[in-house]
């Protein structure tokens, strides 16, 4: 089941990061392509826990759900939120960040072997710097980000926006259960998919 649910949230954000993304071939705003990548990064991170959960986790598996799940979702999601409030210094810093990031998820050494069908903590197998100090800046940086505008805006988009803030939150709580394992996380991520989706296209 948890394989499941975490490959339906993987389709289903990339359906929405794809209509995302047709949103900015047409109008050409920064902040739509930014929020393209990061919705992007969530599905390929539950696409990763749904790997983990069917065919049980490696080294591959693991790094891809914690860069694209650990390190660049909520950072690129926030910096997009950035760009829309007329944050432009964002998106250069957001550039360094993924090339940063991805060069860690890649070159960091696992101080543990990965295996399991249950998703591997981070701390049994990252060292605190650099790869989990660059996750907790780039995800306090990024949620702060996106729940600052997404409040600022509230009036303008009541519905949306309150959609869009449980989405993440939900998403978050997910994360943040993935040491009580797959099941638990795949549902939140599930969830959290969904709203997603419903706060993008609500009201547009």
């Amino acid at each position: 089941m948890e394989a499941i649910l975490a490959f339906g949230a993987a389709l289903l954000t990339f359906r929405l990061a794809g209509l995302v993304a047709a949103r900015w071939r047409e109008q050409r705003q920064t902040y739509l392509l930014a929020w393209s990548a990061g919705l992007a990064a969530y599905a390929l991170g539950a696409a990763a826990i749904a790997a983990g959960a069917a065919a049980g986790w490696n080294d591959g598996s693991f790094r891809a759900y914690y860069l694209f799940g650990g390190l660049l979702t909520a950072a690129l999601l926030g910096a997009g939120s950035l760009l829309l409030a007329g944050v432009r210094i964002a998106g250069p810093v957001a550039l360094v960040y993924v090339g940063l990031a991805i060069g860690v998820a890649l070159a960091v050494p696992l101080e543990s072997p990965i295996g399991g069908t249950s998703i591997p903590e981070a701390q049994e197998h990252l060292a605190l710097f650099p790869a989990r100090i660059l996750a907790i800046v780039g995800n306090v940086a990024g949620s702060l980000a996106l729940i600052v505008v997404a409040v600022r805006g509230f009036r303008r988009r009541p519905l949306g926006n309150a959609l869009l803030l449980a989405g993440f939150a939900t998403a978050a709580v997910g994360s943040a259960l993935a040491g009580l394992g797959t099941a638990e996380t795949a549902a939140f991520i599930a969830a959290g998919a969904g709203l997603l989706y419903a706060g993008t296209v609500a009201e547009r």
